[in-house]
């Protein structure tokens, strides 16, 4: 990472209360960035940016990113107090749960909100750059193992995953047009199954959820049969990545994914999990599967390894140690 890109760099970073976007905050701040901080809180916690507001070079704003006018007043005030070089654009719900419970809100912060957002950066800051967090289920139910940047994807239009879904596959359309149209520096990650300290135990997916399951001491639950595949990338690997690729030069409209290739079905998943804690690698119950939940789940990083040099290095074992270890500090 050239990370004498962020030193007194100003930031803003959306979703600052999430899982992602408040350890983006932290490493920001160490390496040096001046970091405006956007979340409506409806799923961050403020909680997350704890450690972030010691730190005098943050700044903390709630606003709601679907609300245009709201969100104007916050940009021009930081554009006028401080500049502006770079937006990381990850307001948005991103699990299954939560984005079915507030389903308009998350397709209008990943497209309208995005349109407003570019519009007035174009308009006002047209040398920063903004990087979008697309996802892994633009892929949907996938065709084609590892996914590739090049593979368009096989994703239910209209399911109860698609208002996060489609938006997300809509807001790299906006980016696109942005890029090409208005030659405004846009770029797209998209993200694989990540973990780590920070993630709510609302969250649904799968490293959550068991850990929610045997903080109560129950039975882990598998849906379906558990041969499904998922790739877990910890979250230090994840940030490391996503501003590698925005610090870049030259990847202007780019689109790369980030994650960690290593596979595991699911049932691994549950005993190593289950080794982790000291419990029977056979304490499960099951579920039937839920409706367009992907089978399979693993990305091809050959890009990111070109243009970033970018590869994983936490191993799964070691990073579920200290996500759980995290967990029971906080309990």
């Amino acid at each position: 990472m050239n990370d004498e890109f962020f030193r007194s760099k100003v930031v803003i970073v959306t979703g600052a209360a999430g899982f992602i976007g408040s350890h983006l905050c932290d490493k920001l701040l160490e390496l040096g960035a001046k970091v405006h901080g956007l979340d409506n809180l409806i799923t961050g916690q403020e909680s997350n940016l704890s450690e972030a507001k010691k730190n005098q070079n943050f700044s903390f704003h709630q606003v709601d990113l679907n609300d245009e006018q709201a969100t104007l007043a916050v940009l021009q005030k930081i554009q006028a107090e401080d500049g502006l070089d770079a937006v990381l654009h990850f307001a948005s719900p991103a699990s299954p749960p939560l984005y079915q419970r507030w389903p308009t809100q998350t397709y209008l912060v990943n497209t309208l909100a995005l349109h407003n957002l570019l519009t007035w950066l174009k308009e006002n800051v047209p040398a920063s750059r903004l990087l979008f967090a697309g996802t892994s289920e633009a892929y949907g139910t996938p065709l084609e193992h590892p996914q590739k940047e090049t593979y368009w994807g096989n994703v239910n239009p209209n399911g109860p995953r698609s208002c996060y879904d489609e938006a997300k596959r809509l807001g790299e359309t906006i980016c696109g047009v942005f890029y090409r149209d208005f030659d405004f520096d846009t770029r797209i990650v998209r993200i694989f199954n990540t973990y780590g300290p920070r993630m709510s135990l609302a969250d649904g997916r799968i490293l959550p959820q068991f850990i929610k399951e045997y903080l109560a001491n129950e039975k882990l639950t598998i849906y379906g049969d558990g041969s499904q595949t998922r790739s877990y990338c910890y979250i230090d690997d994840l940030v490391r990545g996503i501003l590698t690729f925005l610090a870049a030069p030259d990847l202007a409209g780019e689109t790369i994914n980030l994650g960690n290739p290593h596979e595991f079905t699911v049932l691994e998943t549950a005993k190593i999990f289950n080794e982790a804690v000291g419990r029977p690698d056979d304490d499960f119950q099951y579920l039937c599967l839920p409706k367009d939940d992907p089978t399979r789940r693993q990305p091809d990083i050959t890009k990111a390894q070109k243009l970033l040099q970018y590869r994983p290095t936490v191993e799964f074992r070691d990073g579920l140690k200290l996500m759980i270890a995290s967990y029971k500090k906080e309990n």
